[in-house]
Order: C-alpha cells, then structure tokens, then sequence
C-alpha cells in the first residue's frame, strides 16, 4: 500500500502565499498575482487530496480490522471485504494524483512564446514546409485565442519562408508548444517534380519563453547595434528610411535582425525581446543539461538539432519519434489540430518526471 508523501513543506508555502495575498499592494503587479494565485490554488488542491488520501487509508484499515476482527458480524465481514478493492484502487488513484501534483512545474509555462522556423535542407521545398508548419501553429493558435504577431520574416520567391520568428501570446502557451522544437522533416512529391519522385525536406523550429527585463540583464555595451535599409523579396524596397536593425550580442555572437516594421525603433525593440528569449533560453538550456544528464527517460531535449517528427504526405502519417507516436491524420494535424499531439507528449513527460522523482533524481 503506497504511503502519504511528506506534505509539510507545502503546507509551510502555502501560508507564505496567505501571506503575500494579504499585503495591501498584492494586486499592484498583475503578473505575480496571477502567479501566485496559480500556486495557491494547485497547493491548496494538493493538500486537499492529501486529506482525501489520509480518510482512505483510515477507511480501508477499518475494513480489514472488521475482517480480522472475531466478534464482528459475518455480514459486516463480507461487506468490507467487498469494499477493499475499490478503497484499494480510490488510494492508489490519489496517490497518483497526489505525485503528479508534487512535481514542480515548468516556471515558463504559462509565459508568452516566441517561435522561430527556419527552412533547412530541401532548397525551395524546405522554404515552402516552414511556411506550412507556420500555417499550422497559426491555425493552432486561433483555436486558442492566443494572439500572433510577426517579429521577423524572411519571405522566399517561392512561396513559404527562409526563416519566420513570431510572439504567440496568451494562456499557457509555453506549455502547449515548449515540446515544437527540434528538426521537422516532410516527405512529399514537391510540385516542380515531373517524375513523381517523393523527396526529404527539412525545416528547424526553436520555441523560446519570452523573457521580460527582469529575466535577463543585458549590459548596452555588449551590443553592436546596425542599421540598414529594410527590403523584400527580390530586393523590392519596403521603405525609402534605414529601418531595418540588426543587433549582435557581443559575448554569445548571437546576432538578432529585424526589418518588419517601418519604425526603426519598433524594429529595435523587437529585436531586443527576441534576444532576451534567446539568452533567457540559452541559460535555462544550461541548466536544464545538468539535471537532464541525468535522465535516463526524457521526451527530448529541446535541441533545435535534434529530429522529432516526420511529415509523410504520400501516406498522410505524422510520426513523433521521441514518444514513438504515429498518427495517420496528417492533413487535420497541419490544419492546426495538435491537441492529440500536444498531450500524447505532456502525457509523457508527466510520467518521466515522476519516476525521476521516485527515483531520488528529481528531488533536489
């Protein structure tokens, strides 16, 4: 029979949310009282499926004593013998529920994301699958109610992108999409192919949390700065003023461009908030590879080289290679239903991060 996690650390933050909820300025920042609404309410469900697990223990130990007991009535007997399985099962259940809800979340997941989709090995056909899975994250997105605005984006004459980088916001989006990144490979007979020939095209997506100031201070020395005259495909002027910036992070070499908007300060402010999520995701991703190291079970990890998923058109299947899932509904996945998707991969992450914290890895 499981036993009943420590819970005292959780009871002791809880009251320090209590706290922070009774100060009179509480509600002053918006953002962390969002926050902390969010963990007061998870941990207040958490400590009450602690009380529910404790009442089911101390029902099923009354019914075996009732079948231990000599004196006790043969119909009592049997009636708690019938109920110990289904007591057994109900604590079993809320012992689940009660690790899953144990386990730290993600501190970005309820951020705002920035996606970045790159055409990658393919040429022409590579450019026109990025501008098909931007189609499908935007299609997503709309089903959510999330907000999309292009920061940057480099059209290609054929149709599609050579790289397209795009704020969604709204609620809970880092969680959804945090699992997007990675190699995106698509097997398809390219329109320009006479000879029915399928080939292998490839584009890369990095979703970054987006970072605020307070995230990630950036030193203004350590930047360079540029400015050029924006234009578009095919070398068609955008605009006649030096709008377009570009801004080179001196101690990564990170290099961020952005030339949408026809105000250069809009276009430099852009480009900051891509390279705040840049870095605040290049220190997580350091701090995560300690830990992950360790891991022996993980859904990916998160490197933009790594290949997780296959689009095989002439077969309509879609395949995650990371949770070995195969779906042959290919055509209503690119149409922006992911959700299968989506949850087929949290599903699985859930259930590596509990082992890990069974196991003493997750723990500190």
């Amino acid at each position: 029979m499981p036993e009943l996690p420590d819970l005292s650390p959780f009871v002791d933050r809880l009251a320090e949310l209590d706290s922070m909820m009774a100060e009179p300025d509480f509600f002053s920042d918006s953002r962390r009282a969002a926050d902390v609404g969010r963990e007061h309410q998870k941990l207040t469900q958490l400590l009450s499926m602690g009380d529910s697990f404790q009442q089911c223990e101390k029902q099923l130990g009354e019914n075996r004593e009732m079948m231990e007991g000599e004196d006790t009535d043969p119909e009592l007997k049997e009636l708690a013998e019938m109920e110990i399985p289904d007591l057994e099962q109900q604590l079993e259940k809320i012992y689940e529920q009660i690790l899953e809800s144990m386990i730290p979340p993600d501190p970005s997941d309820s951020r705002n994301t920035i996606m970045e989709i790159r055409a990658g090995t393919g040429g022409d056909e590579a450019a026109l699958f990025a501008g098909d899975l931007y189609r499908m994250y935007t299609r997503f997105s709309e089903q959510r109610n999330w907000k999309i605005e292009v920061m940057s984006s480099s059209e290609s004459e054929v149709g599609g992108f050579k790289e397209i980088i795009f704020l969604i916001s709204g609620e809970l989006v880092y969680r959804d999409l945090k699992w997007e990144s990675g190699v995106h490979r698509v097997q398809r007979v390219p329109e320009t192919e006479s000879g029915g020939r399928i080939h292998t095209s490839a584009a890369t997506v990095a979703v970054l949390p987006e970072a605020e100031e307070v995230d990630v201070q950036i030193d203004p020395s350590e930047l360079e700065i540029t400015v050029a005259r924006a234009s578009g495909p095919g070398g068609q002027g955008v605009n006649t003023t030096d709008s377009a910036v570009q801004i080179l992070h001196k101690p990564t070499g990170m290099i961020v461009k952005c030339a949408d908007e026809r105000s250069q300060l809009k276009n430099k402010n852009k480009a900051m908030k891509v390279l705040r999520s840049r870095l605040l995701e290049k220190k997580e991703s350091e701090e995560h590879a300690k830990y992950a190291a360790n891991r022996k079970n993980q859904v990916g990890t998160g490197d933009r080289s790594e290949r997780i998923r296959t689009y095989n058109f002439p077969q309509g299947r879609m395949t995650d290679h990371r949770i070995n899932l195969t779906l042959y509904s290919l055509d209503d996945l690119l149409e922006g239903n992911l959700v299968p998707v989506t949850e087929a991969l949290q599903e699985a992450d859930k259930t590596s991060r509990i082992e890990s914290f069974l196991s003493g890895e997750g723990k500190n």
